[in-house]
């Protein structure tokens, strides 16, 4: 027997099987993962979408089509969160398979669009619809109590310069669109073959309107350069590890004096006392700025008090200057679900015991903040926090609010060994491209990188096994990119397709519904039509094909 008649076979008995077809969704959503860093195949994000696409169009009911659709996002979840599980162990299960649920409407968008006779005008509809119906998932799960927009198949782009371009016009939503239409024609490629002439069209089209963002969207104008310091000190564990941070992060800055610096930038929780209440460690800090000539922005994580009074943890970014505190705070807005609180906490503080879950919740801070640190020739700078990079909503604000400088100061200790450091930081080169800024990403251990205002690298990145500190000549912009001036409209644009396709699929059913039955007609059972005749009418070539092509596949 021919082999690829066995393989078939094979493949036939697995999908066949509900608990073989249901691994191969889940191991079908996992497959993008390979895109992101570690592993950082960006090609492979444009075809690893056609094993579900085409799972899922073989689904036999719209019942079938959307647990496909449900478990292949939990599958997606999963591999590209899978660094959580020290954090919550058995519970990123759970959470996975609730937000898996998001793609169940989609494996029904897509049975409905891939299913059946594929004509030009369907392929194009499927080409547009279903990445808005993709984009959709990624709107509502971005949202903070989710989880955050961690893992957007755009983010998976993060060193391809066209990809950055288009992210300058339409944010990362727009280059998850393109990602995931190019899944889509690729699935009708193989599986539409009287419709291939117009999926490619769709392909060259795509290219096309690729190449013509590269070439006449906005590019920053350059406008001088500074130079950015950032201070490393590296996995520092045991008993007094925090006292043990802080003097390796002097001891680092003290190695940069006579480097003619303008900001020197420390990461995530680099200072575990109130800088207020602890003016011994105010002076410790500010003799560092002297001796470097540059104001030195450190992240606190302790006990403070906010302006308004509140008194709780804070995770805030900290301007000291040569003389102390310059007044310039930002405390962290956005958290960490059970990393930095417990959503809750009544219902779920159990998780606490299951791993490194928070056991107090923090504090959030009220608005952002720009700071422009005295020696730093007037540049301004928009601090974020860690989690807070994933936004772009939060960088492009702070670019609006005038910052030619973006900082986010990180930690991803906890998971020093996987994928987490890696993915973490290439989210720096998504939020510099968008806005044209470049971008400081910071951090405790690694992965710390710098990126220039088109989402270039600067430099080279320290890696998770370095403890030292970097100068980096960081370029600076001005000017506006698209994404800048117009926002997310790309969430708003595929909103409005879906809409208008709803539309166009419940006037269309509800003209069917009104249609009178042709005489003759055979009922859904079997039997005769309105006049009664038992005979069926020979079935035509054309016919034929189409039923062959609407059956389970």
């Amino acid at each position: 027997m021919p082999s690829g008649i066995v393989g078939r076979a094979w493949g036939g008995r697995i999908l066949g099987s509900p608990l073989g077809r249901g691994g191969a969704a889940l191991l079908a959503g996992a497959l993008p993962a390979l895109a992101f860093p570690a592993p950082g195949l960006w090609w492979f994000a444009y075809v690893a979408l056609v094993p579900l696409l085409l799972l899922i169009r073989s689904a036999g009911t719209g019942r079938r089509a959307a647990l496909d659709g449900w478990l292949g996002g939990a599958g997606y979840m999963l591999a590209v969160h899978h660094w959580l599980m020290p954090s919550l162990h058995v519970f990123i299960v759970v959470l996975a398979a609730l937000l898996g649920l998001l793609w169940a409407p989609w494996g029904l968008l897509v049975s409905r669009l891939l299913r059946g006779p594929v004509s030009g005008a369907r392929v194009v509809a499927a080409v547009i619809v279903v990445p808005c119906g993709w984009l959709m998932i990624e709107t509502v799960r971005s949202w903070e109590g989710l989880g955050g927009p961690w893992g957007l198949l755009g983010a998976s782009q993060w060193q391809v310069p066209p990809a950055l371009r288009l992210a300058s016009v339409g944010g990362v939503w727009l280059v998850s669109l393109l990602v995931v239409a190019v899944n889509t024609a690729l699935a009708l490629l193989l599986t539409a073959p009287a419709a291939r002439a117009v999926a490619v069209a769709t392909l060259v089209a795509g290219a096309v309107a690729v190449g013509a963002v590269w070439v006449w969207a906005p590019r920053p104008e350059p406008s001088g350069t500074a130079r950015i310091a950032v201070v490393q000190p590296g996995v520092i564990e045991g008993p007094g590890s925090v006292q043990r941070r802080f003097a390796r992060s002097e001891e680092l800055t003290r190695s940069l004096a006579g480097r003619d610096l303008d900001l020197v930038v420390w990461g995530e929780s680099s200072v575990g006392a109130d800088p207020v209440r602890r003016p011994d460690v105010t002076a410790r800090i500010a003799a560092l700025s002297r001796l470097v000539g540059a104001d030195v922005l450190v992240n606190v994580d302790a006990r403070q008090t906010d302006a308004s009074g509140r008194t709780g943890i804070f995770k805030s970014a900290v301007l000291v200057g040569p003389q102390g505190l310059t007044g310039d705070r930002y405390d962290k807005m956005r958290l960490v679900p059970f990393g930095e609180y417990i959503p809750a906490r009544s219902a779920l503080g159990w998780a606490t015991s299951m791993g490194k879950a928070a056991g107090e919740d923090r504090l959030r801070g009220t608005g952002p903040v720009t700071m422009t640190p005295p020696g730093a020739h007037g540049l301004r700078i928009g601090p974020l926090v860690c989690f807070e990079s994933a936004f772009p909503d939060m960088s492009r604000r702070l670019t609006r609010d005038g910052a030619r400088l973006l900082i986010a100061q990180s930690s991803t200790s906890s998971f020093q060994h996987g994928w987490a450091p890696g993915q973490h930081a290439s989210l720096g080169a998504l939020r510099a491209a968008e806005n044209g800024r470049p971008m400081v990403h910071a951090t405790l251990t690694g992965v710390s990188a710098v990126y220039g205002p088109q989402g270039q690298r600067v430099g080279s990145p320290l890696g998770t096994d370095t403890s030292g500190a970097a100068v980096y000549g960081v370029p600076l912009a001005r000017g506006t990119t698209l994404y800048v001036r117009l926002g997310d409209w790309p969430l708003y644009g595929a909103l409005g397709v879906l809409a208008a396709f709803c539309a166009f699929e419940g006037l269309r059913a509800v003209r069917g519904r009104g249609e009178p039955e042709p005489v003759g007609a055979v009922s859904p059972a079997g039997g005769a039509g309105s006049e009664g005749s038992t005979d069926t009418a020979a079935e035509t070539p054309a016919e034929t094909a189409e039923t062959a092509e609407t059956a389970p596949q």
